[in-house]
């Protein structure tokens, strides 16, 4: 079985699969185009029926979508392409080495003149923020499935900046010499919101985990 593949760009020919067959998925098609032009992966690709038609299913057959010796399949270049998990630890674990260091380096960034922490909130901050990202690293190697492998490339640097500048920002104003402490009926309550906001938040993604079991997406 014969099909015909067409970048989605100017709808330029790419190549003929010729060892396809009925029972072939867009996953083998994916593998076939990678043989045609090295650089497009399989993770870099969207198939599609049409030129600005939806991404076919990766476990879609050419049988189940009606396609024939001759027919065309149209491949669109995602561009290159990075790993979620990646992603997800780069962003994590930024706020968590940031944060820190504001927290334990207090002189380099107030001067000679800041000294340790005097105020219980200041460190029951710290614990919270080493607690949450340290929380989102573990889930992200062990509770998390994602339904893609990947996202773009420039995703890292979007989200990764989003997280680290407002760390700095907030880790600069919590540890300042002149941070105010709010009043400890303040501060307890919001300790015991932050402690039950986690473990909701946890058995939320556990719960998500078991609706996607292992392998699918």
């Amino acid at each position: 079985m014969e099909v015909q593949i067409f970048s989605t760009s100017g709808n330029k020919p790419l190549g003929t699969l010729d060892t396809l067959r009925n029972s072939s998925t867009i996953k083998d098609v994916k593998r076939g185009v990678q043989r045609l032009k090295s650089s497009l992966y399989p993770d870099r690709q969207s198939v599609r029926l049409e030129p600005k038609g939806k991404t076919l299913k990766d476990d879609e057959t050419l049988q189940s979508l009606g396609l024939k010796s001759g027919s065309r399949l149209y491949v669109k270049d995602l561009g290159p392409q990075i790993g979620w998990i990646t992603v997800f630890l780069a962003e994590y674990a930024g706020p968590l080495f940031i944060y820190l260091w504001f927290y334990q380096r207090p002189w380099i960034f107030y001067g000679d003149a800041a000294g340790k922490h005097t105020t219980t909130v200041v460190h029951i901050a710290a614990a919270c923020w080493t607690v949450h990202y340290a929380k989102r690293i573990l889930e992200t190697l062990f509770v998390h499935r994602f339904s893609h492998a990947t996202m773009p490339i420039m995703n890292l640097f979007k989200n990764c900046s989003y997280y680290w500048l407002f760390t700095a920002y907030v880790a600069y104003h919590v540890n300042h010499p002149l941070y105010t402490s709010p009043s400890d009926l303040q501060v307890y309550l919001s300790l015991a919101a932050f402690i039950l906001s986690e473990l909701g938040n946890f058995s939320i993604h556990l719960a998500l985990r078991n609706l996607r079991p292992p392998g699918t997406t």
